[in-house]
Order: structure tokens, then C-alpha cells, then sequence
């Protein structure tokens, strides 16, 4: 079996200037020397070229991104515009994108093939919201998200985050049986569409209000290789805690 690096991934959204962003990565360096798995850090775009000129053991990626190369969008960021930042990852169909933007899953689709076209690595965000969940709906919606975000792109490297619409931001968190029957479906699905080879060498990351205090036991389910983290990476030394409480 395909071994998986675990991966703790920060999601600051609007939050943190570059000076603020600095002073986290700077503490985040001295305090985590040789860290026991990938960090990901997704700050602010205005923060991108600083963060990514700072000697950290974080890969720096950027929240989102247009699915053009350039045009009259205005606001928006193109991928070449990111990775010229510095920018090695991008977020994909997170779920405020979705609902507080309005992103269908046929526009996040034309973001990750741009993602992949561009070299930027994607995390694909997929999730069902309470409505969904208590209607007995949670596999038929993430089965129409990761079969439209995949629909004509070949096998490549990704990253899936289940995140429970539910449980961002509300300090809901899935139980890890929950979240790790979620993880399961969607590799179960992508080694339909994509064939066992790619299914089992994908991490996917469970977000949904993690912390230090659950992120153990998330650990411990087969399928939930790490965690995209919101609130609880703002604070560094609960991020450090959350990156030490996962064990592979």
C-alpha cells in the first residue's frame, strides 16, 4: 500500500496583513525545526510574495483563483499572476466560495484544470451542508462535486478536503467515524474515476472546525490524511499543536 505524508494545511482566509503573516511563519520556523509532516499555508493574497520569500518549513499557496489567464475581471487573480507570488498550491471550491460567492461545480471544474495546466497544485474542496446531511443526501452531493470538478482531466496530482458545510465555523465537528465514512466514499469514487493507483495515492484533508483537542482522533480513521484548518491556524501555537497531534 501506498504510503500517504500526512498534511496540515492553514487556511487564514481574510485575515492577516504581511507584517502579521511574517511574524507567524518566523515562529512557526523556530519552534517546528524538523516537522513530522507537510505544512500548507494559504494566506492573504496581498501576503503571498512575502510569505513566500521567508525561510519556512510551510508550502505557501494561495485560497483561491480566476479560471482565465487575464481579461477585465476585476479583483480577481489569475494562476500565473500566483505563482509568480510564489504561490505552489491554490484552494478550489471552498465552501464559502460556493455559497457565499455563488461558485457552481462546473466553474470549480474550470479552475482545477487550470490549476493543473498551470502547475499549481489544487486542494478540491467537497462538502455537503446540514440540509443535505439530514435528508440523506451527503454521497449523491459529493458524488455531482468530484465527478464535474474531475469530468475530462486526466489523472494528476490533487488534493481533496472534505469539509462538511455544517461544520465550518460553527464548532460542529463531523465525528471522526463520520468524517472518516465521508473519506472513504470519496476515494472509493475516485478510484472509479480516476483508478486505484491515483485513488490511493491521494491525501484527503478533513476540515470542519478542527482543533487541537479532536485533531487525534481524526488521526486514527485510514482515510483522513491531514486537515485543512480555518479558525484554529490563525493562532500559531494551536496550529503547532494540531500539526504535532496528527500521527500517521
Amino acid at each position: 500500500m501506498t504510503k500517504r505524508v500526512p498534511i496540515i494545511a492553514a487556511n487564514w482566509k481574510m485575515h492577516k496583513t504581511g507584517v502579521e503573516t511574517e511574524e507567524f511563519l518566523n515562529t512557526l520556523n523556530s519552534q517546528l525545526l524538523n516537522p513530522p509532516i507537510k505544512i500548507f499555508v494559504a494566506p492573504a493574497f496581498t501576503a503571498l510574495s512575502r510569505a513566500s520569500a521567508i525561510k519556512s518549513p510551510a508550502l505557501i499557496g494561495a485560497q483561491n483563483m480566476h479560471e482565465a489567464d487575464e481579461g477585465a475581471f476585476t479583483g480577481e487573480v489569475s494562476a500565473r499572476m500566483l505563482k509568480e507570488a510564489g504561490a505552489r498550491f491554490v484552494i478550489l471550491g471552498h465552501s464559502e466560495r460556493r455559497h457565499l460567492f455563488h461558485e457552481t461545480d462546473a466553474l470549480i471544474q474550470k479552475k482545477l484544470k487550470k490549476a493543473l495546466t498551470s502547475q499549481l497544485l489544487p486542494i478540491l474542496c467537497v462538502g455537503e451542508t446540514l440540509a443535505e446531511r439530514e435528508t440523506g443526501k451527503t454521497f449523491e452531493v459529493l458524488t455531482r462535486q468530484l465527478k464535474t470538478a474531475l469530468e475530462g482531466s486526466a489523472p494528476a496530482e490533487i488534493i481533496l478536503a472534505y469539509e462538511p458545510v455544517w461544520a465550518i465555523g460553527t464548532g460542529k465537528t463531523a465525528t471522526p467515524e463520520m468524517a472518516g465514512e465521508a473519506h472513504q466514499f470519496c476515494r472509493d469514487l475516485l478510484k472509479k474515476i480516476w483508478g486505484e493507483g491515483s485513488a490511493i495515492k491521494t491525501s484527503i484533508l478533513y476540515g470542519g472546525s478542527v482543533t487541537p483537542e479532536n485533531i487525534s482522533g481524526l488521526a486514527k480513521q485510514p482515510d483522513i490524511d491531514g486537515a485543512l484548518v480555518g479558525g484554529a491556524s490563525l493562532d500559531v501555537h494551536k496550529f503547532i499543536q494540531i500539526i504535532q497531534g496528527f500521527k500517521s
